[in-house]
């Protein structure tokens, strides 16, 4: 097995990093064994809190209920924010390592300890050597996950209260190299959207079926039509996936049932891609359930809007990433990931960048959302020194 600890040797951190690395290790691994899900973070936020203000910084809290931001000023210039998230997952963690989640059912699979954990360091680092002119908003985001604590931040003002000119994000990222990073202009991440698909017809006896209509036939049907949309009606050069992850119907062996509810997931890039496949699901739904003699109510929801990376700040992201990790270790052209992001709604009012900063490898379940993920430290230096360096290019340096 590689030793997730290496780190590639073109490396190079900011300097005094080995006792504030060993204290990110630390807070990393508390938050993990203490995780909490979308706006139930309270103990996430109070220990967020207290560490920015025992770094002398000022500290809002109270966006989208569990919010932090802490604000570094050092003169007049540019303003920027750096965002991290805070928020677990409902699954119950497997790794049985010393740190694994004390909060049954609820587990940091996706590494958002470890984000937190860096953009803390990162706030430390920069207030005990401020060599920039300007202020930096750091941000600390609940909700992630499904719920989107990033639109709520957004609503509730967060750049009306903090007017930043740009906003930056990152994630580890599980299959991508220790000691590479990942970044593109334009989409990065998929918008993401879910639908709800209720089929309503007369149930019977299954042995007589012509007394009745079948809405799992008819279910059976939409879902093989659905798959039929990203193939025939998407154009070939662009993406899209329907994935229907939900069938429930019937609670017996001898009765055809009256309802049946499918639910999933679409994921697109385009706006004009995303009205589409919204229009063609309905009009297959309602086409293939009239033909079958039942009702269909359908419900199509959209959660995130697809992640997208401006030019001029990919390219600042880039320059600060080469710092770090070296010009061979940094990958302009990744392939974009149809998972989702809530950093697409900040991103909607402000220009700015999100990148993926290597994880190791992927295998044994070492992958976002997999019961067996753990956040690799090895990381945690990195991505302080990618904050930093991001900071010293986005700014002018201070006098």
């Amino acid at each position: 097995m590689r030793d997730r600890t290496r780190t590639r040797m073109m490396v190079e951190t900011v300097p005094g990093l080995d006792g504030l690395t060993a204290e990110m290790t630390a807070w990393r691994r508390d938050l993990h064994a203490h995780p909490e899900t979308a706006f139930e973070e309270e103990r996430t936020s109070d220990f967020v809190a207290e560490k920015l203000q025992s770094f002398g910084l000022e500290v809002h809290r109270g966006l989208a209920k569990t919010g932090v931001v802490a604000v570094l000023r050092n003169g007049e210039g540019p303003s920027v924010a750096f965002r991290a998230d805070m928020d677990a997952l409902h699954i119950h963690e497997e790794t049985n390592l010393p740190h694994s989640s004390r909060n049954p059912g609820r587990m940091h699979a996706c590494g958002h300890d470890g984000h937190t954990a860096m953009l803390l360091g990162a706030a430390r680092y920069l207030t005990e050597n401020p060599v920039f002119q300007g202020s930096i908003a750091f941000v600390f985001q609940p909700a992630e996950e499904n719920e989107g604590g990033g639109r709520v931040m957004v609503e509730e003002g967060l750049f009306e209260r903090f007017p930043v000119e740009r906003v930056f994000g990152m994630h580890n990222w599980p299959g991508l190299e220790v000691g590479r990073i990942a970044l593109r202009p334009g989409p990065i991440m998929a918008a993401y959207d879910i639908f709800e698909l209720t089929l309503t017809g007369r149930g019977t006896h299954a042995a007589m079926p012509h007394l009745g209509t079948d809405t799992i036939l008819a279910g059976s049907q939409i879902v093989s039509a659905f798959q039929t949309i990203p193939s025939r009606s998407v154009h070939p050069v662009d993406a899209a996936v329907v994935s229907v992850t939900q069938f429930h119907a019937g609670d017996t062996w001898n009765v055809l049932p009256a309802t049946s509810v499918l639910r999933g997931t679409v994921r697109t890039f385009r706006p004009e891609v995303q009205d589409m496949v919204e229009r063609r699901m309905g009009e297959l739904a309602s086409a293939i359930a009239g033909a079958n003699g039942v009702e269909a109510d359908f419900r199509y929801e959209r959660r995130y809007p697809s992640t997208v990376n401006s030019a001029g700040e990919t390219e600042l992201a880039r320059r600060a990433a080469v710092r770090v990790v070296g010009e061979g270790a940094v990958d302009l052209d990744p392939m974009p990931s149809m998972g989702a992001e809530d950093f697409s709604f900040m991103l909607q009012k402000r220009p700015g960048c999100y990148i993926w900063v290597g994880a190791g490898p992927s295998d044994h379940g070492r992958n976002l959302h997999s019961p067996h993920y753990d956040f690799n430290d090895a990381l945690l230096p990195i991505g302080v020194s990618y904050w930093v360096r991001l900071a010293e290019t986005l700014m002018p340096k201070a006098a």
